[in-house]
């Protein structure tokens, strides 16, 4: 055998030895990254529900965590917490989580506000988009339309009722009201099923079919935030807080700006 057949035939085991060992360390460490990666449960108000659709695959992918997430308005998942739901992490409103923290369901050190929005209106695309920016047009906007649409209950539906109030036209409204018990109004102007939805921006800009008028005008705007907790008795606790910490981070800051959020 020549010199160069020799030390051919050695460089060729040298990489076999090396591919096996590789080999080996792969399968050595993808026993260890499954026994980390965990189900967290999550329960989220709709309020979120757009920028968790886009962020939980990149927090999936980052940590091989897996989330499951359930979404609704935060009433109705405080019942369901209530009533004995088992779950990791919750993103609800400060309300709820205060009150969560308070009878001890969530862990108070691990409270983080997640994100803030502000509210707004919405009509169906394609259709007239007057001017809301001034308290008059924005009044204006709620008499003439047919119908209005917002949550029943939470925070958004409470506020709008309260700036009906404020206004003097909460009788015109209650008489063409739709309301929600879950999911987002803006669904309902997707539809066809009513003109005009108010609630958040973000979940108004969620859904297709409809085109966001603006937010409500300076002298009426209320922000919502929307914090997230661990709970307790979590399953995977450990994971719970990787996904609230990761939703707080840079990477998730620009995606929450772009889906409508304003920075806390």
């Amino acid at each position: 055998m020549s010199l160069g057949t020799d030390r051919n035939a050695r460089v060729s085991a040298n990489h076999h030895v090396l591919s096996v060992v590789a080999f080996g360390m792969i399968l050595a460490f993808a026993p260890a990254q499954a026994a980390d990666a965990a189900e967290v449960k999550v329960l989220s108000t709709i309020g979120i529900r757009a920028v968790m659709q886009e962020l939980g695959p990149q927090f999936e992918r980052a940590t091989g965590h897996r989330l499951v997430i359930t979404f609704d308005v935060a009433g109705a998942l405080k019942r369901q917490i209530d009533a004995g739901e088992k779950f990791d992490v919750a993103i609800l409103t400060i309300p709820v989580i205060d009150e969560l923290i308070k009878a001890g369901t969530l862990v108070a050190d691990t409270r983080v506000d997640v994100a803030r929005s502000g509210m707004g209106l919405a009509v169906r695309a394609g259709a007239p988009k007057p001017d809301i920016s001034s308290v008059e047009g924005f009044t204006r906007v709620l008499l003439d339309a047919k119908s209005v649409t917002y949550p029943e209950e939470g925070l958004t539906g409470v506020y709008f009722t309260q700036v009906q109030e404020r206004l003097g036209i909460a009788a015109a409204i209650k008489a063409k009201a739709k309301l929600t018990t879950s999911g987002s109004p803006a669904e309902l102007v997707a539809r066809g099923e009513a003109e005009v939805a108010a609630h958040i921006v973000p979940e108004l800009l969620a859904v297709q079919g409809v085109q966001v008028l603006g937010p409500f005008p300076r002298e009426l705007q209320n922000y919502i935030v929307l914090p997230g907790g661990v709970a307790t008795l979590a399953a995977e606790p450990k994971a719970g807080k990787e996904l609230l910490q990761f939703l707080v981070g840079p990477a998730a800051s620009a995606i929450m700006k772009a889906r409508g959020y304003e920075p806390l």
